[in-house]
Formats: structure tokens, C-alpha cells, sequence
């Protein structure tokens, strides 16, 4: 049937084509609109807690390290104000670093692409890429990048969009050199190599990546032919790619370290550092039970497949340890302040990670904290055992132990935690949730905070 007679001419028809991409379209530029303010409300945030020189007197906002989240010239932002702003938008500690690096980049130090931004003609996603390309640069430099890249960023491709920047930031070179402060700058070194141990694939590979200079990436490039050569005639069928990846494998065995060996014979192999992985198989995978090729690294805290963790355990060069089996339900407790390496294990193992919202840094490396602290003249307060200890990554156990933050552990393993701001986040086995109440009051100040939450004289866990 054709369109009503009486539909206004030019609005689409509901159920439409039309209508649906009018209706992306609109979804879109709310996008657009919404991550430009939220740009700004992280800039208006890190306006509102820039360091102070009040000593003592500064609240616990201005207290802990300064951070300098963006380049020369950016404000920067006290530590602790971090955490509550990125766990309000549900991101980690690390993550909202990087967005309010970002904004104060943008806001400070590249102007024009801070208003094309606000104006909401450019999408937030590029505005960053580009921020985070110039934070190296000195104030002047940024800006040159700034007037070079502003004016097509939102009209050409990312690719073209890299190649601008790289372009700007080779050519800000002379305007670097025309800062009277800073006559001789030196050109920031890209050279690096990534080794992606945090993203396994199920067959335990892992992504390299890296920039180097011309000459050795040529060197390497003929070492890994060479290499590849030699496994083929060795009878290795496998392909050249694959062939490269391995030969490349041991050259970190057979070539970890230099030497500066004067011996006139050659200079002499350095000392190899063992490798340590921590495997998880159940029984039906030792069986081989059906639902059993499963495991898992605990290193990367990613599944394996369990033959690949038999082919890595059956590597002649390989040493096996095999670990008891603990029983992560169990209740461990010592009457004493020091956690043992037992509870430690358990704890470790039960929860994997930092328990505070969105992190996660391993439990392995962390501290561990008594969450109800410990108190000596009473042994059943804040006792050293399994259902009282949590590991916290340093810089969350010290926002823990110097600011409104606090958690209580709902069970073993799972952890309510409220912020300075009165928002509620549950942490359990599945994940971070925000679990705060509907219509919840904000309140005007969190310096009270420390004086309710620990009303009964307590004082934090150190």
C-alpha cells in the first residue's frame, strides 16, 4: 500500500527503511553529543581536584601522588580522585586515567580539536587517537599537530588520519627547536617491542609486536629466514610463518643475554631465567574425560587447551611441579597479623585478581589485606584468615587504607564495596556489578565519610 495521504511529506513512515536509518542516525548523534560531555565532565572533574600545597590540611583528595595524566602544560590531577570517578562510569582505575588524560589533553593542549569536538562535528574515538599521539610533544608541538590535523580529522579515514599525525609530529620537530625553554628537544624514540602475554588464544599463541631501527629489523628478518631454513631441513613440515615464529623462539633461548666477555675465543652464552607458567587441568582433563580439553594459565587467566599444556609439559626442557590440590571453599586461619604463603595461595587462587572494581591485576602480585582490620587485643576482630583476607593491588590497597573507600566480603570471594560518593559495586567470581540504589542521594562532601565508616575508633588497615 502506498503512504497515507495524510503523512507529512519528508517523515518517514514508522516501520520503514526510512525510519530505521532516521533512527540510527539520531541514536548516533546522541553518541556523539553524550561522549563530548562526557569528555568535559572528566575535565571539569580533574579541574576540581588538582593538587594542593596545603600539607596536612589538604583533604584526602588532594593527598596521595600527583599525577600527570597528560603532556607539558596539562593540569594534573591528585591520585585518589581517580578511582571514584572511573568506577562511577564503570570503568577501571587505569581506564579512567586514560580518559581524563585524554580530555586534558584535548581541553589544554589541542584546542581546535577540543571546540570541533564540543561541537560535536568530530567523534570523540579520533579526538583521543590523536591525543594520545601528542602527549610526548612539548606544548608547541601539540599545538602544531593540533593546526595541521584539526581541520580534516573528522573527514578522512583512520589510516590517513595516523599518517597526518606522524606527519605533524615529524615536521613539529623545527617548531620544538624555536621554544626558547627548550631549545634542543629530543625527537621521542618509538622503537619498541610488545610481547601480548595477556592475550593467549586457546591454542597458547600470543601476538609480537614492535617498531625497530631499519638495519636490525633487517638483521632479525634474515635471522628468521635462517632459521626457518634450518627447521625445514631439520624435516620440519610446518609452514615458513610458522617456521619463523619458532625459529624466533629460540633465539630467546640461545641468545637472552649480551655479553661483554673479553675472552679471545668469543664471548660466552649468558645465564638463561627459567619461565614460569601456572597450569590448571581438572581431573577429567588428566583423564581424558569428555568436557576435559579445557585448562587454564594462570599467569595470562585464560583457558588453554589441555593438549597444548601436555605438549608444553613434555618439552624436554621442561621442569614439572605438581602443586596439592587446594580446596578453595576451605577455611584457613592463623593468630598472628602476617598472612602465611598457605593463605596466601588460597586467597590467590579463589579470587585471581584485585578485588577492587574493574581491576584486574593479578592476585599473585598483590598485598594482601585484612578487610576488617586486624586488631591484636582481640583475636575474633579482623582475624588473619581465609574469609577476612582479600587481595588488593598497591595502589587500590592504599586508596583502601587513605580515603572513604570501603568493602565487606559478602561471602568468601565476593566483595560489596561503597564509594567516597555513597555508590554501592558488588565484585564476585562473575565480574563487577554496579549494584547502587535507584535515585541515590549524592552527598555534598566525603570528608565525613571517614569519621562514620570508622566510627567505632578502628583505624584502617596498614
Amino acid at each position: 500500500m502506498s503512504q497515507s495521504a495524510d503523512h507529512r511529506a519528508g517523515v518517514p513512515t514508522p516501520g520503514s527503511p526510512d525510519a530505521v536509518l532516521s533512527a540510527a542516525r539520531n541514536h548516533q548523534r546522541a553518541v556523539v553529543w553524550g561522549e563530548a560531555g562526557l569528555l568535559a565532565s572528566a575535565v571539569e572533574w580533574a579541574s576540581m581536584h588538582e593538587p594542593t600545597d596545603l600539607g596536612e590540611a589538604a583533604s584526602w583528595w588532594e593527598a596521595g601522588q600527583v599525577l600527570p595524566l597528560a603532556g607539558a602544560g596539562a593540569p594534573e590531577i591528585a591520585e585518589f580522585a581517580v578511582a571514584e570517578f572511573a568506577t562511577a562510569l564503570g570503568l577501571s582505575t587505569d581506564a579512567g586515567r586514560r580518559l581524563i588524560g585524554h580530555a586534558l589533553e584535548l581541553a589544554h593542549r589541542l584546542p581546535g580539536l577540543w571546540g570541533l569536538v564540543q561541537e560535536g562535528r568530530v567523534p570523540v574515538w579520533r579526538a583521543r587517537r590523536v591525543a594520545e599521539a601528542t602527549m610526548t610533544l612539548s606544548r608547541a608541538g601539540a599545538g602544531f599537530v593540533d593546526r595541521q590535523v584539526a581541520a580534516v580529522v573528522g573527514r578522512v579515514s583512520v589510516s590517513q588520519l595516523d599518517a597526518l599525525v606522524l606527519e605533524a609530529k615529524i615536521r613539529c620537530e623545527g617548531v620544538e627547536r624555536e621554544d626558547p625553554e627548550n631549545p634542543h628537544p629530543d625527537v621521542p624514540d618509538t622503537r619498541h617491542v610488545q610481547v601480548h602475554t595477556d592475550q593467549v588464544s586457546f591454542t597458547g599463541t600470543v601476538a609480537v609486536t614492535g617498531e625497530l631501527d631499519l638495519a636490525d629489523a633487517l638483521h632479525l628478518d634474515q635471522a628468521l629466514a635462517a632459521g626457518a631454513e634450518q627447521l625445514r631441513l631439520a624435516g620440519s613440515t610446518e609452514s615458513l610463518d610458522a617456521r619463523r615464529a619458532t625459529a624466533l623462539g629460540e633465539m630467546s633461548r640461545t641468545q637472552l643475554a649480551l655479553s661483554y666477555d673479553s675472552d679471545p675465543e668469543g664471548p660466552t652464552a649468558g645465564p638463561q631465567r627459567p619461565v614460569t607458567l601456572f597450569l590448571h587441568l581438572s581431573e577429567q582433563a588428566l583423564t581424558g574425560e569428555a568436557g576435559g580439553r579445557v585448562g587454564r594459565c594462570e599467569n595470562t587467566r585464560t583457558p588453554i587447551d589441555a593438549d597444548t599444556i601436555r605438549a608444553w609439559c613434555g618439552h624436554p626442557d621442561a621442569t614439572v611441579t605438581v602443586k596439592p590440590v587446594l580446596d578453595l571453599a576451605g577455611h584457613v586461619r592463623v593468630d598472628q597479623y602476617e598472612v602465611p604463603d598457605r593463605l596466601k595461595t588460597l586467597v590467590d587462587h579463589r579470587d585471581g585478581h584485585c578485588v577492587f572494581p574493574w581491576c584486574t591485576r593479578p592476585a599473585r602480585g598483590c598485598d594482601h589485606d585484612h578487610v576488617v582490620p586486624f586488631d591484636e587485643a582481640d583475636p575474633d576482630r579482623g582475624p588473619t584468615c581465609s574469609c577476612n583476607i582479600a587481595p588488593l593491588c598497591r595502589s587500590h590497597h592504599r586508596l583502601k587504607t587513605h580515603t572513604p573507600w570501603r568493602y565487606a566480603v559478602i561471602e568468601p570471594g565476593t566483595y560489596l564495596w561503597s564509594t567516597p560518593h555513597g555508590y554501592r559495586v558488588l565484585v564476585d567470581a562473575a565480574g563487577t556489578r554496579d549494584v547502587s540504589p535507584e535515585g541515590l542521594p549524592m552527598t555534598a562532601s566525603c570528608l565525613h565519610l571517614v569519621d562514620d565508616d570508622n566510627s567505632d575508633g578502628v583505624p584502617p588497615d596498614q
